[in-house]
């Protein structure tokens, strides 16, 4: 199914072909990255067939391909092929670790370009993606950054689409053949589908409080989980309080919306019975702190802290559309932290699904609570080969790695390098954290078998993650992503507006498509 095709999110962008040469080729602008330096009439000599303008055009004395220089060259307007815009990207590119980011981050400025400029359509000749070596791959990233360049969030906003800075209507891929390769075919549309999957997190992750707490979040995810193929459950108050959901029941009590547990299944035929790849995703509707209450700084944020179930949603349903031969398994454990009388209390003890008891010392550490029990359950039902948990845990986190890494904590080296590696794939980077065990004493409880929250903020990722390590079975191949100040971005980036990013997203694809084992 291809990504235009999709249920769950339509695609602004419509992604076309054109085979049989320049002549079939038209679109309002060529997207064409450069690299300081770079002879454009040898490394694209393909381009200045379908532009022949190109070769007098006295434009051309200013493209260098300086970084974020963008030049647009015209040739006569009645030409189906009249403008050709060159994004420069430095010399940056030229190094391997990071040239396919450079290459992202240029075809999305040129898409904004094209957007500021009321363009319709943009066109990628596939002959400027040879010179980069592997041009399926750079496709799949170019529909990728142009997909999510085009896309914008105003849902709540009283205007009109008109109002708005436009979108493009299509973007093509053109190809000198009489037909389009099946492998070029296919690599637009991967990308396309991963765009729309991050499209689709970051929609989640920007709606309101009040317009997804647990119990809506719950019906929505069963509405979108009824689109496609995907097995879904959910498991309200009553349910989790008889199976001995304790933890997670906790963090929900001062709230007037009860908690919730979805689970979701994609079993294709054949693999029903395998040991699945299990995700799960923090999913924090909002998080006032509880009786530990944040400060008001900010706190609207707040509505985000449920990214990693966001993340989780979104990749599952994009794996049920693909059709990804693999058993996988997704829980999204729903809740909304708020204080009231009811509320747990700092130094209360609360006994989660695996019978140990938990002593809470701060309400504003409450996404574990809620991940602990998730972790029991599905490492007791369903034996999971691997597990991977996100969420936005700790603000220890950001400070240590800053607004563009993610925290990894992992038990298994070669799962910790999968995770890694999906991440490049994705754009999306982990640092790999240590899962130091002489910081486990910090956990003591003098009254309960475990404490949830170690005292000061020294380590506070670590300990965070040891907590969520005591849970994972011996034997267990596990990985926890924090995504802290990842999940929210303050400014508007070429890729992303200011607001929810969709980070992980894309990494949690990525392994279900078959990095993770």
């Amino acid at each position: 199914m291809s990504a235009s095709e999709s249920k769950h999110i339509a695609n602004d962008l419509e992604i076309r072909f054109h085979a049989g040469g320049e002549d079939k080729w038209s679109a309002d602008v060529a997207l064409i990255p450069l690299w300081e330096g770079e002879n454009v009439r040898e490394s694209c000599a393909q381009l200045f067939d379908a532009a022949p303008f190109l070769q007098i055009a006295p434009g051309m004395r200013d493209v260098t391909g300086r970084k974020n220089e963008i030049n647009i060259v015209y040739g006569h307007p009645d030409l189906a092929y009249s403008r050709v815009m060159f994004i420069g990207m430095g010399k940056e590119c030229l190094s391997s670790n990071n040239a396919m980011d450079v290459l992202r981050t240029a075809y999305a400025k040129g898409l904004r370009k094209a957007r500021a400029m009321h363009f319709t359509s943009a066109h990628i000749p596939w002959s400027s993606l040879e010179r980069f070596g592997n041009a399926e791959r750079v496709l799949e990233e170019a529909v990728y950054a142009c997909v999510l360049a085009n896309s914008q969030n105003a849902r709540y906003k009283k205007t009109t689409r008109e109002e708005l800075t436009p979108c493009l209507e299509w973007l093509a891929v053109g190809f000198r053949g009489q037909y389009v390769p099946e492998n070029a075919r296919q690599a637009a549309r991967r990308g396309e589908r991963s765009a729309l999957t991050v499209i689709q997190a970051r929609k989640l992750a920007a709606a309101p409080g009040n317009v997804l707490n647990p119990v809506t979040y719950a019906e929505k995810a069963r509405q979108l989980a009824e689109e496609t193929k995907l097995r879904c459950e959910v498991l309200d108050e009553t349910a989790l309080q008889e199976q001995g959901f304790g933890a997670h029941l906790a963090v929900g009590r001062g709230s007037s919306h009860a908690p919730r547990l979805v689970i979701l299944e994609h079993a294709p035929e054949g693999h029903e019975d395998e040991a699945p790849l299990v995700f799960i995703g923090k999913g924090i509707t909002f998080d006032s702190g509880g009786i530990s209450l944040k400060p008001s700084a900010n706190m609207h944020q707040m509505k985000g802290d449920m990214t990693g179930s966001a993340a989780v949603l979104a990749a599952m349903l994009t794996l049920a559309e693909e059709e990804v031969p693999r058993r996988v398994v997704a829980l999204m454990p729903l809740a909304e932290n708020m204080p009231d009388g009811n509320a747990v209390k700092p130094g209360d003890v609360v006994q989660g699904y695996s019978k140990d008891t938990i002593e809470v010392v701060n309400t504003d550490a409450e996404g574990r609570l809620v991940l602990c029990d998730a972790i029991s359950y599905a490492c007791s039902r369903w034996k999971p080969e691997v597990l991977v948990d996100v969420a936005t845990l700790t603000g220890a986190c950001a400070v240590a790695l800053g607004e563009e890494l993610g925290g990894l904590f992992c038990n298994d080296d070669e799962l910790a390098e999968r995770v890694q590696s999906a991440g490049h794939c994705a754009g999306e980077n982990y640092w790999r954290m240590p899962l130091w065990k002489g910081y486990t004493k910090k956990l003591e409880s003098p009254i309960a078998d475990i404490c949830h929250s170690a005292f000061g903020r020294a380590g506070g990722a670590i300990t965070a993650a040891l907590f969520l390590e005591h849970f994972v079975p011996e034997g267990t191949r596990w990985a926890h992503l924090d995504i802290a100040a990842l999940d929210w971005s303050e400014k508007d980036t070429p890729l992303c507006d200011k607001g929810a990013t969709g980070f992980a997203a894309r990494t949690l694809l990525e392994l279900g498509r078959g990095g993770a084992a």
